[in-house]
């Protein structure tokens, strides 16, 4: 199976573990889920060591031990844990996570996305820029701003699965084409 299968498969378990015990249940397996996944973020180490089949699965069950006890997740978590190290899922526990997290920003009626400026903007036009956009969505929105000069101007905004390209770049592109076209 792939690993997009397998993070699916086990979010969605868990998730539904989760609804049947209320929305702070869900919260914190979230967090404690992130926190597991951070900690293999930082240690790359780990993930290899997890994937590697020459260590046993009691060997990787102890090492998953070790980090649970200086997490202190709920028992959920370390028992959800343990049932990927006996299902040779513990490397996927990343990619669980994130789906994981696109579970709960669905149940929490939360969208996420990134504007991309051609120049820093600042807090105030930032905010003002959130809100009117949530207010277009009618949805909450966690928005990630950055900037990237090679846009030359305008915005690049990506909510979910779409993108709005409204870049200096892009028009200019199109302007190519259509002149390569000959129209």
């Amino acid at each position: 199976m792939t690993a997009d299968i397998v993070a699916r498969r086990y979010a969605k378990a868990l998730f539904a573990i989760g609804q049947g015990r209320g929305d702070a249940e869900l919260e914190a397996y979230g967090k404690d889920l992130a926190a597991f996944a951070e900690v293999l973020a930082g240690d790359p180490e780990l993930l290899k060591l997890f994937r590697n089949p020459i260590f046993s699965i009691e060997e990787k069950k102890a090492i998953t031990g070790r980090i649970l006890d200086l997490l202190k997740p709920c028992q959920t978590i370390k028992n959800f844990c343990f049932l990927l190290a006996d299902k040779k899922r513990l490397a996927w526990l990343p990619e669980i996570e994130a789906y994981y997290a696109v579970l709960l920003d669905q149940a929490k009626g939360v969208v996420r996305g990134e504007l991309v400026t051609a120049v820093e903007l600042p807090d105030a036009r930032q905010e003002a820029v959130k809100k009117q956009l949530a207010a277009q969505l009618g949805k909450e929105l966690v928005l990630d701003f950055s900037a990237d000069a090679g846009i030359l101007g305008g915005v690049v905004l990506k909510v979910g699965d779409k993108v709005l390209d409204a870049s200096l770049r892009a028009q200019l592109n199109a302007m190519k084409e259509q002149i390569k076209r000959g129209e």
